[in-house]
């Protein structure tokens, strides 16, 4: 999954999902941590799990450590997932 990160925001927090000049959608994330020595990662993964309900063991930034344009991979099973995901979504009325 794409993530736009804001680090260094007033409140942690999901805002929904943007779409970048290339057209490409990303969730956009706000965390407070600032984003050295990787406190602003542990806290988009702190916070994605809390609002995904999973334990945070399973989320893994993949690309973009030190950019704002990030990509974290969710591991075990992909149908649990998709369901997981879809169903956090539907709830935030994101879809």
């Amino acid at each position: 999954m794409h993530l736009r990160v804001t680090p260094k925001a007033s409140r942690s927090a999901v805002q929904g999902v943007a779409v970048d000049a290339a057209g490409k959608p990303a969730l956009q994330v706000r965390v407070t941590a600032p984003p050295e020595d990787g406190k602003a990662n542990a806290a988009v993964v702190k916070l994605l799990a809390a609002e995904w309900r999973l334990a945070k063991s399973r989320l893994t930034i993949v690309a973009g450590a030190a950019d704002r344009r990030k990509t974290v991979c969710v591991a075990g099973d992909a149908a649990e997932i998709a369901a997981c995901l879809d169903a956090w979504a539907r709830t935030r009325h994101l879809c």
